[in-house]
């Protein structure tokens, strides 16, 4: 199925995509500071540049898009139809990029936790998700 857009469109929407500060992002940090945690963001020093840090307790959280990242299983993961060198190419590099960056991590003694996109829908479940891989 070709794109519904025009090429100029299709680059306007892109370019509003954003890396950091995203909706989702910003709902997972307001659940944890309500909790009274306190982290650092996007801290350059650590593989992948994780979305929220907690240094002392050594745990890092991942907030990914489920398109960007490839959610296994999840219907806003599916790969665009048009185009698909470029997409499955540049999504297969997301797949492994993520994958490296939670080994390094990982190695170097951090927890990680990745929220998904989709998973930020349901505020309970999410809290919930948060509370127990914070309290560990």
């Amino acid at each position: 199925m070709p794109d519904v857009f025009q090429p100029e469109e299709r680059s306007r929407i892109m370019s509003r995509v954003r890396a950091e500060d995203t909706s989702p992002e910003k709902l997972v940090r307001s659940l944890i500071h309500r909790m009274g945690y306190r982290f650092r963001l996007h801290v350059k020093d650590l593989p992948g540049k994780p979305d929220i840090v907690l240094p002392r307790r050594k745990k890092v959280i991942f907030v990914h898009g489920c398109f960007w990242h490839q959610h296994e299983g999840c219907p806003h993961a599916a790969r665009p139809t048009s185009n698909t060198e470029y997409w499955n190419k540049k999504l297969d590099r997301n797949i492994i990029r993520d994958r490296e960056h939670l080994q390094k991590l990982e190695y170097l003694g951090w927890n990680v936790l990745i929220v998904w996109e989709c998973e930020t829908r349901d505020r309970e479940q999410l809290t919930e998700k948060l509370r127990r891989f914070l309290s560990s």
